[in-house]
Formats: C-alpha cells, sequence, structure tokens
C-alpha cells in the first residue's frame, strides 16, 4: 500500500481518543529564499538564447511555513537558518497562532524536525512522510508558486528579496492556497474524519 491509501488509517492512530478541541491538519516545510536569483526557462524563437540578468551573491533566509489545504489558512515565519532551535521556534510560534485547534502536521524527515531536543507542543502531532518524496506534500507547489512571482528578478540586499517575499504572501488569496495544496488524497482523509 502506499503512503496515500494508508493516510486516513494513520490519522485515525495520531488523533487523540478525548480530543476536546477541533481537529486541523496542515502540510508544512521549509524554503531557501536567496539573493542568488529563480530562474525559470524562457520561450524564445529557434536558435536565439534567451538572456537571463544575473548576480553570483550567496545570501540568504529561510521561510518556514504551514497550510491548511482544506481551507486554504496558512502561517509563515522568517528564519536565518534551518535547524533544530529554529524549528523550534517555529512550532511555538505555530502552536500559539492555532491555539483553539488540535494540529497535524504533515512534514519530511529532515533531521532538525526528528531532533532530540524538541518539545512539540500538547496541541501538535507531527506526522512524516515517507523518505525522499517531496511529490505528497503539498506545501511544496506554494513554494514553487511564490518562486515563480520573484524569478528573474535581482535584488540588491536580503531586506529587498525579503519585503517582495512577503508582498507575494500577502497577495495569496486562501482560495489559491487551497486549490495548489488540495491534494484528493489529503481532502478525502479530512473529509472523511
Amino acid at each position: 500500500m502506499t503512503f496515500q491509501n494508508e493516510f486516513p488509517t494513520t490519522l485515525q492512530i495520531i488523533i487523540p481518543r478525548q480530543l476536546a478541541l477541533p481537529l486541523r491538519l496542515f502540510a508544512q516545510d521549509e524554503s531557501r529564499f536567496g539573493l542568488l536569483p529563480v530562474i525559470r526557462r524562457r520561450i524564445t524563437l529557434k536558435g536565439i538564447k534567451p538572456i537571463q540578468p544575473t548576480q553570483h551573491v550567496f545570501e540568504n533566509y529561510y521561510l518556514y511555513g504551514v497550510v491548511e489545504p482544506s481551507s486554504g489558512d496558512a502561517f509563515f515565519l522568517e528564519m536565518p537558518f534551518l535547524d533544530s532551535q529554529c524549528f523550534q521556534i517555529y512550532l511555538n510560534e505555530f502552536s500559539g497562532w492555532a491555539k483553539k485547534s488540535f494540529n497535524i502536521m504533515v512534514l519530511d524527515n529532515g533531521s532538525f524536525h526528528k531532533a532530540k531536543g524538541l518539545i512539540i507542543p500538547e496541541n501538535v502531532a507531527l506526522l512524516f512522510l515517507p523518505a525522499y518524496s517531496p511529490e505528497l506534500n503539498p506545501i511544496e507547489r506554494l513554494w514553487e508558486y511564490i518562486k515563480d512571482q520573484i524569478a528573474g528578478e535581482l535584488f540588491q540586499n536580503l531586506d529587498r528579496l525579503k519585503d517582495e517575499v512577503a508582498e507575494v504572501i500577502r497577495r495569496l488569496s486562501k482560495k489559491t492556497v487551497a486549490s495548489l495544496t488540495g491534494y484528493p488524497y489529503i481532502l478525502q482523509a479530512v473529509n472523511a474524519l
């Protein structure tokens, strides 16, 4: 059986027996954004190479995020590193943001997601995807969408890039987020609960 087929059963196992809060399911991941430009394919006439402005500046930051595929709700946090300390901060902030619900967070097997020192908030449960399966994580499509919006642009500094990415996120509607991340296997499992 595949992860998608087993997903409804896995959810049932994770849900606490005495659940007093509403249940929500989120997909979580992190993405790096930096001054090295995002390059996408361009269409040109046959024999003409596209011109792409570039710069070789290797400053970056990470955007930690979750999306709720069924509603389009999302929560993001800028962090300087991709490590267990930053993930702990993210978990704590997310827990406070979604404090009125019990939240199942679907995420990859990054070592910082499984660090022994992590303290998982009481209103959060982690559900790990199979190894090397980013195609199963709906938020990956959202990262691609956000990067498409800034593709080909050169940013003078990290603050300018952060402002532009934040603006792209502010413009996202819940409907757009839900349409990008609403994988049928997740929506069916959530609706069955």
